[in-house]
């Protein structure tokens, strides 16, 4: 395996693969501001669509357009590339990367499989780097910080009761897009492609999960997928939390409660949060001073991926191995898989017991008939996306 070219003194050379929205709309814009600071330099981006990434470059945006992957790292040697393709290409594209000696920093979900995120983590640096890292722009930012310290410290008290709650609306035609709402191509439901952000930040800040018990469903929506699931997790430090992901409510929010014995505290937004998003209650009789403290939060950074990049950038210069990778990057999609599991073989999972072997290790769906897809239509939905 390449190792990572030392980084101090000089600015991290960046290539973007994909030039969708995501990309457009927030890749870019934060490695363009750390590009102002002369921490990056945009070298080169990626995508099948040669105008798209051709127009990239002659906007200035990219100094190199490219329409094959492989070429770009031999030529270019990036340290970060950051991905922004759908679920099903994270897998081959995050190991070319890392194989090539460049760090990564890869769209959710990371991967469509436990399977698939493990064979990632054993193409990473045992150290230094490289290391492959996941967008969870919501673990970062003044507020969760501020949150993440109030709960380890049990300032508040231990936690107790905890809700999960990202309650969205897809209608007809969203789901009208042939790869939406199927299995192979957008990898699971609303817990896996709306509800993975507000679930990874309830693990941030609560910690690891013990068991799960779960229940899904097709309400509205023709997919092959859920469209709606409710689960029950227990936490290893006794918390007791309720998740409700869904795409078929028309007042949209997400929302994470946290009940102390002390006090407590709450975070309610829809697709990002500053510091005004978060609200903490103490219980009666805490001093006045002592909740005025915890509801100091300091100066307003709001989530978002410059706020991530910005760590990973740091890391990357330290050569440290940053939040939202391997282990710590692992848990949420292994809280999805488990949800899943749970929901279709009307068990409870516990957190570790699916492994290779288990038919959800290699599938989300596990193979379970009236939820597993057939093979005709996995054909079909391929041909579509390769189209």
């Amino acid at each position: 395996m390449s190792t990572s070219a030392p980084l101090a003194g000089r600015r991290i050379r960046a290539a973007v693969i994909g030039t969708g929205a995501i990309a457009r709309g927030s890749h870019l814009p934060a490695l363009a501001k750390l590009a102002e600071e002369g921490e990056t330099e945009v070298v080169a981006a990626v995508d099948i669509d040669g105008a798209a990434v051709e127009a990239l470059r002659a906007e200035g945006v990219v100094q190199h357009a490219y329409t094959d992957l492989e070429r770009m790292l031999e030529e270019q040697r990036p340290d970060l590339v950051t991905i922004c393709t759908p679920p099903t290409l994270h897998r081959e594209q995050t190991i070319a990367a890392l194989r090539a000696g460049a760090w990564v920093w890869c769209e959710k979900p990371p991967v469509p499989t436990l399977a698939d995120f493990d064979a990632v983590e054993a193409e990473e640096g045992t150290e230094s780097g490289p290391y492959a890292s996941i967008v969870f722009q919501h673990r970062f930012g003044s507020g969760s910080r501020h949150v993440r310290r109030l709960l380890a410290e049990q300032s508040m008290g231990r936690p107790l009761v905890a809700h999960c709650q990202t309650t969205w609306y897809r209608d007809t035609a969203y789901y009208a897009v042939p790869w939406r709402g199927r299995w192979h191509t957008e990898g699971g439901g609303p817990a896996m492609g709306h509800g993975i952000h507000q679930m990874d930040l309830l693990l941030d800040l609560l910690g690891p999960w013990s068991e799960v018990r779960a229940m899904a469903g097709r309400l509205v929506h023709d997919v092959e997928t859920e469209d709606v699931s409710t689960a029950l997790v227990r936490f290893e430090n006794g918390t007791m939390a309720t998740v409700v992901n869904s795409v078929l409510s028309p007042d949209e929010v997400s929302r994470i409660r946290i009940d102390c014995e002390r006090a407590t505290v709450e975070l309610t937004h829809l697709y990002g949060h500053s510091n005004a998003d978060w609200c903490i209650t103490p219980a009666p009789g805490v001093p006045g001073e002592e909740a005025a403290a915890w509801l100091d939060f300091g100066a307003d950074v709001p989530s978002s991926h410059l706020a991530q990049l910005r760590d990973l950038v740091a890391d990357m210069r330290a050569g440290e191995r940053p939040r939202s990778s391997g282990a710590d990057g692992r848990t949420s999609l292994e809280l999805i898989t488990a949800l899943y599991k749970s929901a279709f073989t009307d068990t409870t999972v516990k957190r570790g017991e699916i492994g290779p072997g288990d038919p959800f290790y290699t599938a989300l769906h596990g193979g379970t008939p009236g939820w597993a897809p057939v093979v005709a239509d996995r054909t079909v939905v391929t041909e579509e996306v390769c189209a």
